[in-house]
């Protein structure tokens, strides 16, 4: 999970910030329109299920700074 929320989104409009910090209206979006193939779309989904169900907050502390 660690790894997951601090994968860095390699493209679109927020190329460049980790997956944790994605915006949740971004995230919906992929969610209605599919997923990216391999890990960064399981990771994508698994940060899309933390913020659906309130658990940003918990994980922020985790978040490497780099």
């Amino acid at each position: 999970m660690v790894a997951a929320i601090n994968t860095v989104m390699p493209f679109g409009k927020y190329a460049g910030r980790k997956l944790l910090q994605l915006p949740e209206p971004y995230l919906v979006w992929f969610k209605s329109n599919g997923f990216p193939e391999g890990k960064l779309g399981e990771q994508l989904a698994l940060v899309y299920e933390i913020k659906l169900n309130g658990l940003e907050s918990i994980l922020q502390p985790l978040l490497t700074q780099e």
